[in-house]
């Protein structure tokens, strides 16, 4: 099974059932059959290999070692972070159209932190990519490859890595389940894009989380605001993750060619 580290855990709500008619949900909870038995790694990625920030990296390629067991684990994570959003009467206060912004914009820094709280780890592999006298040989398109929903590229392992360092560092945190809730409704009402209807009405509830989040540290942690600084640093570095390296890592597997931006969109439409 994926590897899992502990994390507090909330209970399951009863609206979950609500899922069980939308498209995403049906996708990314079919059987895929019995599970491959895989070894597992607690190694933590500030000691793998490979030299910080090398270029070369960009070019690498992985997929998951065991894609079964682990976007399993991660499709559970994402209906679980659709179920937190449908969850909160503020979100549903506000115009259609800033709804459907605001999950463009952040389904991906929400879907890492989801990861984090579950304690959800993954093993790769590296992929090599086909030489172009493969690709002749193969008479395959040159550029099929650059195609958007090409599952044969894999995921950037510079991407990838960025996005387990930053597991990791929730991890030695040990984040709690409360601070999890103030920092996904802060990720989720970003004011960042200002095409937003209500935005004002987002700042604020932004701000709110930000101050719950804050007052809460204060009295868990005997007033140590340098961690609440450094959990906004690691909020900033989340918006930085590649939605597209999270969408062709954990999700192609399964969606194939399938967009995951209108199946999300399509599940919250039924709340």
């Amino acid at each position: 099974m994926a590897t899992e580290i502990p994390a507090e855990k909330f209970g399951k709500r009863q609206d979950e059932t609500h899922h069980a008619k939308s498209i995403l949900y049906q996708i990314l909870n079919k059987e895929h059959g019995s599970e491959t038995k895989w070894h597992q790694q607690y190694r933590s990625p500030h000691h793998s290999p490979g030299s910080k920030g090398c270029s070369c990296m960009d070019r690498r390629r992985v997929v998951l070692k065991t894609p079964e067991a682990t976007c399993r684990r991660a499709s559970e994570v994402l209906l679980k972070t659709l179920t937190f959003i449908r969850n909160l009467p503020s979100f549903y206060h506000m115009p259609w159209e800033d709804q459907l912004v605001l999950i463009q914009q952040n389904w991906a820094p929400l879907f890492v932190l989801g990861m984090a709280q579950e304690g959800v780890d993954f093993d790769l592999r590296e992929i090599s990519a086909p030489s172009l006298l493969k690709k002749i040989l193969l008479n395959q398109s040159l550029t099929a490859s650059n195609e958007p929903g090409s599952s044969s590229l894999g995921a950037s392992l510079a991407e990838v890595q960025k996005m387990k360092n930053l597991l990791w560092k929730f991890w030695d945190l040990d984040t709690s389940a409360k601070e999890y809730t103030y920092l996904k409704e802060i990720i989720l009402f970003n004011s960042g894009c200002q095409v937003l209807k209500c935005l004002p009405y987002v700042q604020t509830l932004q701000q709110e989380a930000q101050q719950a989040l804050m007052e809460f540290i204060s009295m868990m942690f005997h007033r140590n605001l340098g961690r609440f600084s450094w959990i906004l640093q690691l909020i900033a570095s989340l918006q930085d993750i590649d939605a597209g390296a999270i969408e062709e890592l954990f999700f192609r597997p399964i969606l194939g060619e399938a967009i995951l931006n209108v199946l999300l969109l399509e599940t919250l439409s039924q709340a």
